[in-house]
């Protein structure tokens, strides 16, 4: 993140689940990184920097953020390779419900 232009600062919590679910996070659009914006947008998983900056300029209504459930293998992150596995950027909304925000059908998607 921080070589997309994004300044960072790691917090590391001993009870990441409960953190999670007081930012709306639901169980299964859950992964193992989760980022506050500092508008308190939620950015979960390995969601491509493209994305989180789209959504910034974006901020659609009603969203609470972006997430990558799972550990996609070739996601931003967890590149094996030319190794891939297709995955979905999921929209988070503030009701509880979700929406696809982009789908990423190559590792190349991902950067441009």
């Amino acid at each position: 993140m921080d070589t997309n232009g994004f300044k960072t600062i790691s917090v590391n919590r001993d009870n990441l689940t409960g953190f999670k679910a007081s930012k709306g996070i639901e169980p299964r659009y859950q992964s193992c990184h989760t980022a506050l914006s500092r508008e308190g947008f939620v950015f979960e998983g390995h969601v491509p920097a493209k994305f989180i900056k789209q959504f910034l300029e974006e901020k659609p209504e009603g969203a609470i953020g972006l997430s990558v459930p799972g550990m996609p293998v070739g996601s931003p992150g967890m590149e094996q390779g030319d190794q891939f596995v297709p995955y979905k950027v999921v929209l988070l909304k503030a009701d509880g419900s979700v929406s696809d925000y982009a789908e990423v059908n190559s590792l190349k998607e991902q950067y441009q």
